[in-house]
């Protein structure tokens, strides 16, 4: 594939296949008796045993981070596999936030007066076939109504997705190759 390329180098390959003298990046355990150059470079970083076998990275449903901090930001070690696809958010990890209710005050009169149709019109009910007062009667001021209200938490914890868009490729690393100097 790459005339000079580095033992170890991982790249990403469009290809359905890893190419000759490259393999997938799944995790998959190698022999180190068959691969001593490249156990020599990334040993068990990525897993194995030490003695028989060591780990090819794993970038399965993964995207590659440079290791170390940068400013602001998290510290990430070699080897190191983060993160999730999804979060659950909990009510109690939400902003805290308050709603006002508000009511108007008024003061409604009721009296006697027979409507007109069938349905309240004007807030005044149509009139029964039957007399259903003894007598009629002047209206009355009612007092103020009030409204009490409160507020809870709700929702529900439901796992939310969080994946950025994306375009799946494979990883390769290069099982032969130059092994790098340090310098």
């Amino acid at each position: 594939m790459f005339v000079d390329q580095y033992l170890a180098n991982v790249t990403i390959f469009a290809g359905n296949f890893a190419p000759r003298g490259w393999a997938f990046c799944q995790g998959q355990l190698m022999s180190i008796s068959e691969y001593t150059a490249l156990f020599a470079l990334i040993g068990t970083t990525y897993g194995g045993d030490g003695q028989v076998t060591f780990a090819l990275p794993d970038l399965r449903s993964r995207v590659a981070v440079h290791a170390g901090q940068a400013p602001g930001l998290s510290t990430y070690i070699i080897g190191q596999a983060a993160g999730t696809e999804n979060v659950t958010i909990l009510t109690t990890q939400l902003a805290s936030h308050t709603h006002t209710f508000v009511s108007a005050t008024g003061k409604p009169t009721a009296n006697s007066a027979v409507g007109t149709v069938a349905d309240p019109t004007n807030a005044v009910p149509a009139a029964l076939s039957i007399n259903a007062y003894n007598s009629a009667s002047s209206g009355s001021v009612m007092g103020t109504a009030t409204c009490t209200a409160t507020t809870a938490p709700t929702g529900q914890t439901n796992p939310t997705p969080i994946i950025s868009p994306f375009l799946a490729m494979n990883y390769i690393i290069a099982l032969e190759g130059i092994f790098p100097s340090r310098n």
